[in-house]
């Protein structure tokens, strides 16, 4: 039997560190400090709260159930969740997560509460990142608008099975995505036929998020060509035919439902002009690009405070795992990687909140999306090799944010989709090209190495890249605006470590490799 103090018959338990416990993810986090307002600190409270940690696990041991019958043979078409989904659902839906850019808040509030939500539990966040995402597309319709959008920036959370108009609040998916063209969405082949003043859809998509949802935006064509509509999952007196076909199984984002789902004949409402879907979808993939850029930063900010608590706590040939100069090197590089994504993110989610700003906007989320998500995987499998074996075992949280590193890489625009985009952008859009020129050139003359790296880019860059090279203009690029913004923002040894390792002589690509970094200041910097 084991002993009041926790030993057991066999053994001492020791050298093992103790619970993580409460913390305030706001508080405890220098760059929210420094960039986002006070009034975030209560939902960072609660995310860090131990009891917000244990109904995140439950949330992703318990996986969504497709309810495609009841028991006597009807269609359902409902996904049933584990009550510690719904839990998460309702602290941040409460706190504003989906509605604070829209009802006096700001982009940048919600991008903050995107990284401190997937720090914990990033499951949750797909249905209430598309719910902020398609207010500006429900837009296009203001009727459509004026009936939905109050639902959707309701500070509460209403998961029943009823129509939007008797709900107290409503959250929104998006249904694009066909086998036969992925991405292409222009290849899509669902089918829209009027009737009356509106439409009727039939038709298979291949990916739905958050298939709970109330509606879905989604693409069809019609004679006029490819067009967005908002499809109810309820009508007035009925269910809406949309049927759930399956679950996908994933490798990650377990706790929230991803379907294979079909329209047979269901209601559509046309948002926008036809045959102009993707201009009207665009801004709310304009908006999910947001979150995608933000949440790898998230995801590497929880994999490392669980790295740094195991080896403060953790001794290996007599000495505490921090005090290992070789374990300092790996820890600093993988901080610096964290402090790029961060701070860029928010930089890129100000620019969201700023009209003037948004050609800006529009090409850096491309490109933060693009370099967060690149560095997220390697931070996290990093922050799993430092726990050593037990960052392996589910008991900690290390395989959830090891399992969620690729996902914002591919939702929304894989990587080459990204890069091409970016090129697209910047040719045929001369405020996003002036925009990024003046943003990269802001910090010109602090820091001659920044400079040097900058003159490069502008030789090596002088024409439009080949789509070849669309992936290497987007890193170089993406990393110079990076330095641009840390420069502005970020404290001196960490501006000075990203110049010296990402820009003005690159060193290894494997974590620990870069040299002549101030290592014990960097470390301080991710909770000084």
């Amino acid at each position: 039997m084991p002993t009041p103090n926790g030993d057991l018959p066999t053994h001492q338990v020791e050298n093992q560190p103790p619970p993580l416990g409460d913390r305030d993810f706001y508080l405890s986090d220098p760059i929210l400090r420094a960039t986002a307002p006070r009034t975030l600190q209560p939902y960072g409270t609660a995310m860090g709260a131990q009891d917000t940690q244990a109904h995140a696990r439950d949330a992703n041991r318990n996986r969504p159930e497709l309810m495609t019958f009841d028991a006597g043979g009807r269609r359902l078409d409902e996904v049933r969740f584990h009550p510690a989904y719904h839990h998460m659902m309702t602290l941040s839906q409460s706190a504003g997560y989906a509605a604070c850019a829209w009802d006096g808040g700001s982009h940048l509030e919600h991008a903050a509460m995107v990284y401190m939500a997937s720090q914990v539990e990033p499951g949750h966040c797909c249905p209430l990142t598309m719910t902020y995402a398609a207010v500006p597309a429900l837009r296009a319709n203001p009727e459509i608008a004026a009936a939905w959008v109050p639902k959707l920036t309701a500070r509460a959370y209403d998961p029943s099975v009823r129509p939007v108009a008797q709900k107290r609040a409503a959250t929104l998916g998006m249904a694009m995505t066909e086998k036969q063209g992925g991405s292409d969405v222009r290849a899509n082949t669902t089918q829209a036929t009027p009737d009356g003043e509106h439409w009727r859809l039939t038709g298979h998509k291949w990916f739905c998020s958050a298939p709970m949802s109330d509606g879905f935006l989604t693409l069809a064509q019609t004679d006029g060509g490819l067009t967005c509509f908002l499809v109810p999952r309820w009508l007035e007196d009925q269910r809406n035919r949309i049927h759930l076909m399956r679950l996908k199984d994933k490798l990650g984002n377990i706790s929230n439902a991803s379907a294979e789902i079909e329209y047979h004949d269901a209601f559509a409402m046309q948002l926008g002009d036809t045959g102009r879907g993707v201009q009207t979808i665009i801004e709310m993939v304009h908006h999910t690009r947001l979150d995608t850029a933000m949440a790898p930063a998230g995801l590497m900010r929880g994999a490392l405070t669980h790295a740094l608590h195991w080896v403060r706590h953790r001794r290996a040939f007599q000495k505490t795992l921090i005090d290992q100069p070789l374990m300092q090197a790996v820890l600093a590089d993988m901080i610096l990687d964290w402090h790029t994504a961060t701070w860029l993110g928010l930089h890129v989610a100000t620019a969201f909140d700023d009209p003037d700003a948004r050609p800006f906007a529009r090409i850096a989320v491309a490109l933060a999306k693009f370099l967060n998500n690149k560095l997220c995987p390697r931070v996290t499998y990093e922050a799993m090799e430092a726990i050593g074996g037990m960052g392996y075992v589910e008991d900690t949280a290390l395989p959830m944010f090891y399992r969620e590193a690729p996902l914002n890489s591919i939702w929304d625009g894989s990587g080459n989709v990204i890069c091409l985009d970016i090129l697209r952008t910047l040719a045929r859009d001369p405020q996003a090209r002036d925009a990024l020129h003046a943003a990269l050139s802001t910090p010109r003359g602090t820091d001659a190495r920044f400079d040097q790296a900058l003159s490069a880019w502008h030789t090596r860059w002088r024409g439009n890249p080949a789509e070849i090279e669309a992936r290497a203009f987007a890193e170089h690029t993406a990393l110079l605006l990076a330095g641009s913004v840390l420069i502005q923002h970020a404290p001196h040894a960490v501006a000075d470590a990203f110049i010296t390792s990402r820009l003005h002589a690159p060193n290894g690509h494997i974590a620990g490799s870069t040299t002549g970094l101030d290592t014990q200041t960097i470390l301080k910097s991710f909770t000084d």
